[in-house]
């Protein structure tokens, strides 16, 4: 579904100077509107999605524009971020290895991508060993599915060709990633539904009240798929559209259900991983280990690397030169995320996620209280939150309720993406893990103050 687009219109809003925000002009700023005009004339229609403010500068948890205007950051650049904007460790690596003299190599070795892979590695879950870096989120998890479905017809003949997935789940913009993400509105393009993905309600305890595992094999069983076809199934760990992570014993029924029927178990952990979850890996809430995980977003440091961690089995699947990408493991790009990684250990950001989750968890519920009965559904989890707005009393989305708490955010300086999830209906939260209670709570208690705006709109 597409969000709402924002308009291009300034609208005079009350001026905000705090330690953290600053708003000095109209929101949009009448001096932006040319270049923003110019954006949407030439790019694609869905470019034109987010809340109309150019981004020129970041540091640690906030971000700023050309014309003097600063935001507490809750958006993280869709939870990239991890260690902050302009981290000085992050920017050294990139300048050092651009005025270095190698900024591609392609598949040829570099000390800095054996440096990152070993850095990985080291804090990985048996059995995952192996780490293959690319450049997306969307490009590991479409290696997922590939991996999942030559081992499949490997062991199992043409027929055992299934990705099983979860709906309203989300894993990307590439082709395949679309057919296994869980929304109708991501594959209406098909005009049929693909019979090789297939999706079974996720236990979010919301949308899906009976959590237990026994809706997937029901599932499974009415759409008529016989599990032995089943090559793989894979899962955000917490789902993106709601931050609800799936639950611990469903996990582990999960985990047994692939072993019995030799389906590779794969957790798409470009949002939930390297600690934005109070854990390093979101799976390590659930107490299962994947065959597979897609990294991505918070791996990055800011730049374009995404990364497959995997099996030692399913790895060695392909031969050399059968598996690669042309920009997999840029230099540039290796050396930042090796430098976010060093950042995130350091300075014990995934303590940080965990220790902050509880005035996170607080804040949201306040946020809800204060919609006078607009949100349905809000879950937090170390520091990613969402909030779903939806019609009284049921779970029918509400997308206006969402876009307007977005823009109001915007206008008192917290910055927000655009609403997510269901019918366009969550606000997500999800500061850098550098953010501290200070802050957090500043933003927080500006959200709890639109939330009671939202609240008292009313909407045909």
């Amino acid at each position: 579904m597409a969000t709402k687009e924002f308009p291009l219109v300034p609208e005079t809003v009350p001026t905000v100077s705090t330690k953290y925000r600053k708003i000095v002009t109209k929101i949009p700023v009448p001096e932006s509107i040319d270049t923003l005009t110019r954006l949407r004339n030439l790019e694609p229609r869905s470019m034109g999605g987010q809340p109309p403010v150019i981004w020129e500068k970041g540091e640690g948890f906030t971000v700023s524009d050309p014309y003097g205007n600063t935001w507490l950051d809750f958006s993280s650049g869709v939870l990239v971020t991890a260690a902050g904007h302009n981290r000085p460790e992050i920017v050294n690596a990139i300048k050092g290895m651009a005025e270095g003299g190698m900024y591609h190599t392609y598949a040829f070795p570099s000390q800095v991508r054996l440096k990152l892979v070993e850095a990985i590695a080291k804090i990985l879950p048996a059995p995952l060993k192996r780490v293959f870096l690319l450049s997306t989120g969307s490009e590991a998890t479409e290696c997922c599915i590939k991996l999942a479905r030559t081992q499949g017809m490997n062991i199992g003949g043409a027929a055992k060709n299934i990705i099983v997935s979860f709906d309203n789940s989300f894993h990307g913009r590439t082709m395949g990633s679309q057919l296994a993400g869980g929304s109708p509105g991501l594959k209406s393009w098909l005009g049929d539904t693909d019979p090789r993905f297939v999706q079974v309600p996720f236990p979010d305890g919301f949308r899906q009240k009976d959590t237990s595992f026994n809706v997937f094999l029901k599932t499974l069983a009415n759409k008529g798929v016989d599990p032995k076809n089943v090559c793989g199934v894979i899962s955000e760990t917490f789902q993106g559209c709601n931050a609800t992570l799936m639950p611990a014993e469903y996990a582990q029924s999960l985990r047994k259900w692939c072993n019995d029927n030799r389906a590779v178990m794969i957790f798409d952990e470009v949002q939930a991983g390297f600690g934005r979850t109070g854990k390093m890996f979101g799976f390590q809430n659930l107490g299962v280990v994947p065959d597979l995980a897609a990294c991505g977003k918070g791996l990055s440091g800011g730049m374009p690397v995404s990364a497959v961690l995997g099996t030692e089995e399913l790895m060695s699947i392909y031969g050399p030169g059968e598996m690669t990408s042309t920009h997999s493991a840029n230099t540039v790009c290796a050396a930042a995320a090796l430098a976010n990684l060093e950042v995130i250990l350091k300075d014990k950001l995934v303590e940080n996620a965990a220790k902050l989750a509880p005035v996170l968890a607080e804040g949201c519920k306040k946020i809800a209280d204060a919609t006078n009965g607009k949100v349905g559904r809000f879950t937090s989890v170390g520091l990613v939150g969402a909030i779903q707005f939806t019609l009284p009393g049921g779970t029918q989305s509400d997308p206006q309720a969402a876009w307007e708490m977005v823009r109001l955010a915007i206008q008192k300086g917290v910055m927000l993406f655009a609403p997510v999830g269901v019918g366009g209906c969550a606000v997500k939260i999800c500061p850098p893990l550098v953010i501290n209670e200070e802050g957090l709570r500043e933003g927080l208690s500006v959200l709890e103050e639109c939330a009671r705006i939202v609240g008292a709109m009313k909407f045909e």
